[in-house]
């Protein structure tokens, strides 16, 4: 029996045998009229698409999305681009499988980022935001979702812990800049850094799996999720002033840059600019390194046609990314409150 292999094992020409989640299942016809199924498969280590040419419409019942299946192939490069022939797969009892075994993980270690957010959080100088800010990081309800939420669906950080990972890249980066522009007001840019993407806890449901977008977060979006979510926290807060509300909601609101990418308004704050390129920064190093990861062999080669930005990207493969620690912590406040552990 050919042995197991995993997604980022595979390599052309190769034989396939092993155990794959569905994450999309959709049906096809040839010129022919000969029916089809087209699959993405996914393992804790990528993605790959695969193609049933072969008694498809009995095989559909095998591989409803979410299903686990044991499935034999062959793997082929189509116009650049490798997928699965998959010859025979059949769907493995659910009671046997933890579906979130398959799923891709943060490579880093969940608990120390956290821990440092958390601590980003408590050094803020201005005392209305950082009051709101503990009251995120202190609910241990909303820091379960935060840290179980991909940053997107596909595009970068799409995977267990991509919230947290993408939400404490973006901090130290707005961290490092404060230093380098003193007249930015650093408590707003780190408290908007902070709560830019909170809405995603609800805009995708963790519970399902694969991760999908929920019924509310398909129509109402992160951004307005998030802003809803702020105001529920300051009305709490006694005191807090309106106008420190109006510029932070603003940041939220903005960040995306422009109203083509999902902004309701453009950013008109200088802390609004810095947020929104170092959210940007961090989303497209995060996407090259993506498609590094699947590049094999050594040195630079051309990656297939980037509909989302328009143009054919040279890549290397990427360098393994390792364990966060504290040697890579940001400049914070040293003032240290005792705040739980979160787990």
């Amino acid at each position: 029996m050919t042995p197991r292999t995993t997604i980022k094992q595979i390599q052309d020409g190769q034989p396939v045998e092993g155990q794959f989640l569905v994450k999309e299942m959709g049906r096809g016809e040839t010129k022919a009229g000969k029916p089809y199924l087209m699959l993405t498969v996914m393992d804790a280590t990528g993605e790959m698409a695969g193609r049933v040419w072969e008694n498809a419409e009995q095989l559909m019942a095998e591989c409803p999305v979410g299903a686990v299946v044991a499935l034999s192939g062959k793997a082929e490069s189509y116009k650049g681009v490798m997928q699965l022939k998959i010859d025979a797969l059949k769907r493995i009892d659910p009671a046997t499988v933890e579906p979130a075994d398959f799923l891709p993980t943060t490579p880093g270690d969940i608990k120390a980022m956290a821990r440092e957010l958390t601590t980003i959080a408590d050094g803020v100088e201005n005392p209305f935001l950082r009051e709101l800010l503990l009251a995120f990081v202190k609910d241990r309800k909303f820091m379960a979702l935060f840290k179980a939420a991909p940053a997107a669906k596909a595009m970068h950080h799409a995977y267990v812990g991509g919230l947290l990972e993408h939400t404490l890249a973006v901090a130290r980066l707005a961290d490092q800049v404060c230093t380098l522009y003193p007249n930015l007001d650093r408590s707003l840019l780190l408290a908007g850094v902070l709560l830019h993407d909170i809405g995603k806890v609800k805009e995708f449901d963790t519970a399902k799996i694969p991760v999908d977008y929920s019924d509310t977060g398909r129509l109402v979006g992160h951004m307005l999720l998030g802003i809803t979510m702020v105001e529920e926290r300051i009305s709490a807060i006694n005191g807090f002033p309106p106008d420190l509300a109006a510029r932070l909601k603003h940041l939220i609101l903005s960040h995306h840059g422009s109203h083509e990418f999902g902004s309701p308004v453009l950013p008109m704050l200088i802390e609004a600019f810095v947020l929104h390129f170092l959210d940007n920064l961090d989303a497209k190093v995060a996407y090259f390194a993506r498609l590094g990861n699947q590049v094999q062999g050594e040195g630079y080669q051309w990656s297939d046609y980037q509909r989302n930005l328009e143009r054919f990207l040279y890549l290397r493969p990427s360098a393994p990314q390792g364990p966060i620690g504290p040697g890579n912590a940001p400049h914070i406040d040293p003032r240290q409150r005792n705040l739980f552990d979160l787990d």
